[in-house]
């Protein structure tokens, strides 16, 4: 179980990657794209999606760091490393589907990279156990600590 509580913490990793580039080029299209006269990036639409990518996207870089830490004091990280995983794929499938629409039918050629950021982020809720499985790794380590406690 330690190797596969460690590969988790690597494919939250890969998520963020793949969470933050496509983030970060919608962010770039969005200030280049003109709409009405305007930078799309001018319009609330696109602000709330590029700002709820980012918001979560850090949230689950921070459960990933805090899971690495854990692993590298030698502590136990078993519920760390599937909140970094779970949190990770999830929100970094969000913000690549936000990129694409960010582009609206762009997104969806492989003209531009983010088509190839969401079908690479898509497996990263199945490697290493899939987003229910780490839902249930979460839960187990949840009951398991306070039967502990409360024991």
């Amino acid at each position: 179980m330690m190797a596969l509580d460690g590969g988790r913490i690597g494919i939250a990793g890969l998520a963020l990657g793949c969470g933050l580039a496509a983030t970060e080029f919608a962010r770039g299209y969005a200030l280049e794209r003109q709409q009405f006269g305007h930078p799309i990036a001018d319009y609330q639409a696109i602000q709330w999606m590029l700002a709820d990518s980012a918001t979560e996207l850090e949230a689950a870089r921070l459960l990933t760091l805090r899971a690495a830490w854990l692993k590298e004091q030698g502590r136990p990280f078993t519920q760390e490393a599937s909140m970094a995983k779970l949190a990770a794929s999830e929100r970094g499938w969000a913000a690549c589907d936000r990129a694409v629409q960010v582009l609206g039918g762009f997104g969806y050629t492989r003209e531009f990279p983010v088509e190839r950021y969401l079908r690479d982020v898509r497996v990263t809720r199945i490697f290493e156990g899939t987003s229910e499985i780490q839902r249930i790794v979460i839960s187990r380590e949840i009951a398991r600590r306070f039967a502990r406690t409360a024991g």
